[in-house]
C-alpha cells in the first residue's frame, strides 16, 4: 500500500498536446529557422536604410551582419553541448524567446550599438534551433516519412532564402526594416508557442556529461574573429590588421577545434566518425556550394543596383526565380534519398552552380534582367540539390544519434565558408574602380573554387574504393549504426 501511495504521488509528465503530429513538427522546425535565414538574404538590400536610420556607416552595418552570422555558426555548436545535458524542449523554448527579445531589440534599436546586440541574439537563437529542433524531425517519425522531411528541411534551409532579395527589396523601397524585423519577431513567438504545443518531452541522452572547457572556447574564436575581422574589412583593406589577425587566429582556432575534437575521448562533435570517405566528400560539397552560393547572389545584387541601377524591390523581383530551383530540387532530393544517387545530384548542384558563375561572367547591363533570373534558377537549383544532400551525406554516415552534433559540426564548417568568402570577394569586386570588372574577377574567382572544390570532392569519393550505395535507412533510425558503409578515406590507396 504505502508503494502505491509513494507511485501516486509522483508528479505526472503531461505530453505536449500536438506531440508526434507530423505537420505540427514540420511548422515547429521551420518557424525556428525560417525568419533568421530570411532576414539574412535581405539585409544586403535595406543597408543604405538601415545606416541613414540608425546613423551609422558601412562598417557599423557590417558588423552587424557579421557577428549575427558569427552567433549563429557559434549557436549550433553550443546546442550540440547543451542538448546532451538539458532537455531539447528546454533549450527549444528558450531559444525561440532569445530569439523574440533580440528582434524586438533590432527593430526598436535607436542605434547601430543595439541593433548589433540584437541581430547577434537573433543569430545565436537561430544556431541553436538549428541543433535542437532538426534531429528530432529527422529521427521521430520513421522511414517512410524521411524523404518528405528531407525536402522540407531543403525548402527550409535554402527555399525560404530565396525570398529574402524580395524582402529586402520591400524593405529598401518603403523604409520598413523596422516592420521586418516586427515580423520576424512574431514568426519567433509564433514558434514559441508552436514548441509548446509540440516539442516532446524527452530525457537529455548524456545529462552526467560535463562542460566541454576546450571545445566551447575555441568555438567563440573560430566563429567571432573570421566574422569580425571580415567586417572591418568593408571600411579597409587586406593588409589592415584588423582584418588579417583577427581572421588568421579565428582559422587557426577553427583547425584546433576539429583536430581537438577527432582525438577527444568523449567528442563534442563526432569528428573521428565522419572521418571517412562519404562525409568528407559531403562537407567539401556542402561548404564549396554554400559559399559559391552566397557570393553569386551577393555579385549579382551588387550588379544589377549599382550597374544596372534596377532599384531594390526590381532586383528582389528578379531573383525569386531562385524559388523555382529549390522546389525542383527538394523534389529530386526526395526522390534520390533512399537511393544511391544521392551524392551525384550533390556534385550535379555544385556544377549547377558553376554554370551560374559562368553565365554571370556575361551581365550586361542591357542583358541584366534576363541574366540575373536566369541565374537566379540555376542557383536555387544548385543550393537545394548541392548543399543539403551532402549534409545528408554527412549525417547519414553516423548514428542517428548523433545526428545533432554531426549537424553542428557541418554547420559550422559550411557557414565559416559561407561568410567568409562572399564578403571577401565582394569586397574585391567593389575595389579598383572598375566594379563591371570587378564583379567579372570575382565571379570567375568563384568559379575557380567551384572546379577546384568540385574536383576536390569527386576525388575523395573515387579514392575510397567503393561505388555508391543506397542508405539503410530503416537500421538507421533504430539505432547506433550509421545509414552508410562508408569506407575509410582513401581506403584505396590504403590497400
Amino acid at each position: 500500500m504505502a508503494r502505491g501511495i509513494a507511485l501516486r504521488s509522483l508528479p505526472s509528465v503531461k505530453r505536449a498536446p500536438l506531440a508526434g503530429n507530423y505537420p505540427a513538427a514540420v511548422s515547429l522546425a521551420l518557424l525556428a529557422l525560417c525568419p533568421f535565414l530570411v532576414l539574412s538574404a535581405a539585409s544586403a538590400l535595406f543597408r543604405d536604410v538601415l545606416m541613414r536610420d540608425l546613423s551609422t556607416g558601412v562598417v557599423g552595418v557590417a558588423l552587424a551582419s557579421g557577428l549575427s552570422n558569427a552567433g549563429y555558426a557559434f549557436g549550433a555548436v553550443a546546442s550540440a553541448d547543451l542538448v546532451q545535458r538539458i532537455p531539447a524542449r528546454r533549450v527549444y523554448l528558450a531559444c525561440e524567446a532569445l530569439f523574440v527579445v533580440g528582434s524586438l531589440l533590432a527593430m526598436s534599436a535607436p542605434g547601430i550599438v543595439v541593433h548589433i546586440i540584437g541581430r547577434v541574439g537573433q543569430g545565436v537563437a537561430t544556431g541553436m534551433l538549428l541543433v535542437a529542433a532538426l534531429p528530432p524531425l529527422v529521427t521521430n517519425h520513421g522511414p517512410e516519412k524521411l524523404p518528405s522531411t528531407a525536402a522540407v528541411i531543403s525548402l527550409g534551409l535554402f527555399g525560404i532564402v530565396t525570398l529574402g532579395p524580395l524582402v529586402g527589396g520591400l524593405a529598401a523601397s518603403f523604409a520598413a526594416w523596422r516592420v521586418v524585423f516586427a515580423v520576424v519577431a512574431a514568426l519567433g513567438a509564433a514558434g514559441f508557442v508552436m514548441g509548446l504545443l509540440a516539442f516532446e518531452r524527452r530525457d537529455p541522452p548524456a545529462p552526467s556529461m560535463g562542460f566541454d572547457n576546450f571545445g566551447i572556447p575555441l568555438a567563440i574564436a573560430a566563429t567571432v574573429l573570421p566574422f569580425l575581422g571580415v567586417s572591418f574589412l568593408s571600411g579597409g583593406s587586406f593588409s589592415s590588421p584588423a582584418f588579417a589577425v583577427p581572421v588568421g587566429a579565428g582559422l587557426v582556432a577553427l583547425v584546433g577545434i576539429v583536430v581537438a575534437q577527432y582525438f577527444k575521448q568523449r567528442p563534442l562533435m563526432p569528428m573521428r566518425l565522419i572521418a571517412h570517405t562519404l562525409p568528407v566528400s559531403g562537407i567539401l560539397t556542402a561548404m564549396v556550394t554554400g559559399a559559391a552560393f552566397s557570393t553569386l547572389v551577393e555579385l549579382a545584387e551588387v550588379y544589377a543596383i549599382s550597374v544596372a541601377r534596377y532599384p531594390p524591390l526590381v532586383v528582389g523581383a528578379l531573383l525569386t526565380t531562385q524559388l523555382v530551383g529549390i522546389a525542383v530540387a527538394a523534389w529530386l532530393f526526395k526522390v534520390a534519398l533512399g537511393s544511391r544517387w544521392l551524392p551525384i545530384l550533390a556534385f550535379g548542384g555544385l556544377a549547377v552552380v558553376a554554370a551560374a558563375a559562368a553565365l554571370l561572367l556575361t551581365l550586361s547591363p542591357s542583358t541584366a534582367h534576363i541574366v540575373v533570373p536566369i541565374a537566379g534558377l540555376l542557383l536555387g537549383f544548385g543550393a537545394g540539390a548541392g548543399v543539403t544532400p551532402a549534409l545528408f551525406m554527412a549525417g547519414l554516415s553516423a548514428p542517428s544519434t548523433k545526428l545533432g552534433p554531426t549537424f553542428a559540426l557541418v554547420e559550422l564548417l559550411r557557414s565559416v565558408a559561407a561568410f567568409l568568402v562572399a564578403p571577401i570577394l565582394l569586397h574585391l569586386a567593389q575595389t579598383g574602380g572598375d566594379l563591371p570588372a570587378g564583379i567579372g574577377r570575382a565571379a570567375t574567382i568563384t568559379l575557380v573554387i567551384l572546379v577546384g572544390g568540385g574536383a576536390a570532392a569527386v576525388t575523395v569519393l573515387l579514392l575510397g574504393g567503393k561505388r555508391p550505395h543506397a542508405p539503410d535507412l530503416e537500421t538507421w533510425l533504430d539505432g547506433d549504426t550509421p545509414a552508410y558503409d562508408s569506407p575509410r578515406f582513401a581506403a584505396a590507396i590504403r590497400s
